[in-house]
């Protein structure tokens, strides 16, 4: 069970919940991070007292430097002074809830200091699934999924038996336009698509979760965390968020992981496994739910999905460069700059023009073809 954690975006919604399981458990902080929210970030800092915090904005950290200029917890800033908190020399355990790519650099931090991996950065393995891979095949650390579907997944699978699997199911709520068409979706608004049925994120994941690229970015995270390939890996829409996943074992058995929509459960299963402790979280009463229903994607309509299956298969720097056209596109429909149909678009043309992808590629690559990527949809 993990001691002493440091927690790599601790301002977001990962990461407040994290500080939750960690004051319920006693689990001491070590290093906190943040964009740059530093007035949630000082309180948390007051309230945990870690060596250390970092914040990516310059600015924001010389603020925070004179606000907890009474304590003596050490603040560093940018690129460099998250990456610190990453390798933090105190925590046994790093907790990535950064969003984005950004979180790559940070992740391959905290494995090459020999520190545990609480995993909620999918992008992580998205982009840079083979480094990551290697680095942890290197160091021989564990890492844990945070995402609750994954986590389900990795709860699934405990006592199965070696060779069993057959198939991964992933449930997605289906968003904020479960059940529209194109046409439908083709006038809506930022605050329509922040609008998700069941679970409280940031902004970002919501609009992915929205165009259902969330689950296209989990498809490719679950292949890299469970070596399984795109045709073992299945998308179910349940609107409730009860059956956060299941697996399907060569006998045909189906194993399900179920329980309220609150991201303690696995967040506090990746810092206390393989111990199951009391949570925070309410009693699933399915009685009180009555019923679960279950429905087919719908491709056609919400394409991100399709193409992050199509980025899959075609391996290499294909799901690195659909990554980075999907924050690139939601960053301009965050700003007014494009609609909602345009994401998909703009995921789409970037994997089907790039081109040159092999698997013999390593991290400078996968730097370069995110930024070359993103300088393209920002340039159209």
């Amino acid at each position: 069970m993990t001691k002493n954690i440091s927690v790599l975006g601790s301002t977001g919604s990962i990461g407040v919940q994290t500080l939750d399981v960690a004051k319920m458990h006693g689990i001491k902080v070590s290093a906190l991070t943040a964009n740059r929210s530093i007035d949630l970030l000082e309180k948390q800092a007051r309230e945990f007292e870690p060596e250390m915090v970092a914040v990516l904005d310059h600015d924001s950290a010389k603020r925070l430097k004179i606000a907890l200029s009474d304590t003596s917890i050490a603040v560093y800033s940018g690129e460099e002074g998250i990456k610190e908190a990453a390798r933090c020399a105190q925590a046994d355990t790093a907790v990535n809830a950064i969003v984005g790519v950004a979180g790559l650099m940070p992740t391959l931090e905290a494995i090459a200091s020999g520190k545990n991996l609480a995993l909620a950065n999918k992008e992580t393995l998205v982009a840079g699934g083979k480094v990551v891979r290697e680095a942890i095949n290197k160091t021989g650390i564990k890492l844990y999924p945070v995402d609750s579907e994954h986590s389900a997944i990795f709860q699934c699978l405990q006592g199965c038996p070696e060779n069993s699997l057959k198939k991964v199911i992933l449930t997605a709520s289906g968003g904020a336009f479960f059940g529209r068409t194109k046409e439908q979706l083709r006038n809506v608004a930022l605050k329509d698509a922040l609008k998700h049925p069941n679970w409280s994120m940031g902004q970002k994941i919501t609009i992915d979760s929205a165009t259902m690229m969330n689950k296209g970015l989990e498809v490719i995270e679950a292949s890299w965390l469970f070596g399984v390939p795109d045709e073992q890996i299945d998308v179910l829409i349940h609107r409730e968020s009860i059956i956060h996943s299941m697996i399907q074992l060569k006998d045909n058995s189906v194993i399900a992981q179920l329980g309220v929509p609150d991201m303690r459960i696995p967040i506090q299963y990746a810092l206390t496994y393989p111990e199951r402790l009391e949570s925070p979280v309410k009693e699933l009463d399915l009685s009180e739910i009555a019923s679960l229903s279950f429905a087919k994607p719908d491709y056609d309509t919400f394409e991100c999905l399709a193409v992050c299956r199509k980025a899959l298969r075609l391996g290499g720097l294909y799901p690195t460069v659909a990554n980075a056209a999907n924050e690139a596109a939601v960053a301009l429909f965050m700003q007014g700059r494009i609609g909602f149909l345009q994401i998909p678009e703009y995921v789409g043309n970037a994997v089907a023009q790039f081109s040159g992808s092999s698997d013999d590629f390593g991290l400078e690559d996968i730097l370069n073809a995110d930024k070359e990527t993103r300088a393209k949809i920002l340039d159209m």
